[in-house]
């Protein structure tokens, strides 16, 4: 089973990024250091973080982001948390709230989505978090490349 992890302030990418691949990613932009390691202690998690003067309290594992760039991140945090890409599950999390999406059909969720969405597509996720709804757009083939080649980078193979 995979990390649970959660992402201080300066990793909002890299934990919307992690939460399109379908690892548990918890991110709130306003919380200060002591919420980062009070929410991971309660959840069980890894801290990602770039501060380092972070707090590291020996009951929580704080993984320091080296890196810059969200390739290079997203490389370590696979390498160093540890992420086994082969239980990524893309496309199954909200990006915005972390929670699991749930299928929905284009008559439950009509009214959230633009006509030609409506016209062209026929499967649907919603977020029952934040209600977003998510569908397979022109991203989808992007997103599924990097994640190829993050595994590949990985030395894990094909996920």
């Amino acid at each position: 089973m995979a990390p649970r992890l959660v992402a201080d302030s300066m990793l909002g990418r890299l934990a919307r990024w992690l939460r399109a691949l379908g690892f548990d990613a918890a991110y709130h932009p306003f919380v200060d250091d002591h919420q980062v390691i009070a929410w991971a202690r309660a959840r069980g998690a890894v801290v990602l973080t770039r501060d380092t003067r972070m707090l590291r309290p020996a009951d929580v594992r704080v993984l320091l982001v080296e890196h810059d760039t969200l390739e290079r991140q997203l490389a370590q945090v696979v390498a160093e948390a540890p992420l086994d890409l082969a239980q990524a599950r893309p496309l199954t999390r909200c990006t915005v709230c972390n929670e699991m999406l749930v299928g929905a059909t284009r008559d439950e969720v009509w009214n959230r989505i633009p006509p030609y969405v409506y016209l062209t597509r026929e499967t649907f996720a919603r977020c029952p978090g934040c209600g977003r709804v998510y569908w397979e757009g022109t991203h989808v083939p992007r997103l599924r490349a990097r994640l190829a080649r993050l595994a590949a980078e990985a030395g894990q193979g094909k996920p």
